[in-house]
């Protein structure tokens, strides 16, 4: 069963993959390759779990669900015993009884932070209710895609929204082989999802000298945005993805993201050139 799961976790991911080229690229998305290997995929299930996620994505693309202490991490409901016994010996399909995803038991880097409390003083809004200016790095050093991916993912960890920076690395250097996440401009947009139990989180960082991407790409990567994304808000992803491509195609922004001292000014740039974008 354990190789059902992980032909649905790919399924999954490729058809998140190609919703991610659509929302940036629009109707010049090229997704013949990624259609392909997504109808491969497909008609090589098992015929009941075929069955069940030909079902489940006609509603939502989110199919299979990451179990999180006990919960399911897309839609809360607090799992019995036996049903998280399921999931972890992982012998027959689990459905969460409120949502119906597939369950399976996660593995990989891990959400760590505080959970955020109420507050009465003033409510984040726009970039700020994904990132902070202690996510920002005016200066890689870097000069590979991992490289860069490694400051960003320790950033991270140092801040104390994953557990392991190195498992973050593998997850997003995984992405990566399937399609590099470079869209022109200068721009890449590395990520992991299924990192559960905090929100959608964002670091930035800016290469100077700039960074060879991927073979085909052929002007160098200079704005790498680097998100972990729990499960439940993939489709919302989409639109961080596509505010961030609109902000940053804007030579303006970029000009300005490139002429930042250091990571507050950093900061700056990146709110003031998602004001509009990014909500």
């Amino acid at each position: 069963m354990r190789s059902t799961i992980n032909h649905l976790i790919q399924l999954q991911e490729l058809t998140l993959i190609r919703d991610e080229q659509r929302s940036i690229r629009g109707n010049a998305a090229d997704t013949h390759q990624l259609d392909e290997s997504i109808q491969h995929l497909s008609e090589t299930l098992e015929p009941e779990a075929k069955v069940i996620y030909d079902r489940l994505s006609k509603k939502d693309h989110i199919v299979m669900a990451p179990m999180n202490d006990g919960n399911c991490s897309v839609c809360g409901m607090k799992l019995a015993i036996s049903q998280v016994q399921g999931v972890k010996q992982c012998k027959t399909l689990v459905a969460c009884p409120s949502c119906a995803r597939l369950l399976y038991d996660p593995s990989g880097a891990k959400w760590v932070g505080e959970r955020p409390k109420r507050s009465s003083g003033e409510r984040k809004v726009g970039i700020a209710r994904f990132s902070a200016p202690s996510l920002m790095i005016a200066e890689l050093q870097g000069s590979t895609p991992r490289e860069a991916v490694e400051e960003l993912a320790r950033k991270l960890q140092e801040n104390r929204f994953v557990d392991d920076a190195e498992k973050l690395v593998l997850a997003a250097m995984d992405r990566e082989n399937t399609l590099p996440t470079s869209i022109g401009h200068g721009l890449a947009f590395p990520h992991v999802r299924g990192i559960e139990g905090g929100g959608l989180s964002l670091a930035f960082g800016i290469s100077r000298k700039g960074i060879r991407w991927d073979a085909e790409q052929k002007s160098p990567v200079h704005f790498v945005f680097f998100s972990t994304i729990p499960t439940a808000v993939s489709m919302f992803y989409l639109k961080l993805l596509a505010g961030l491509s609109e902000s940053f195609t804007k030579e303006t922004n970029r000009k300005a993201a490139m002429e930042a001292k250091n990571d507050e000014a950093l900061w700056k740039v990146l709110v003031k050139a998602t004001r509009a974008t990014v909500k």
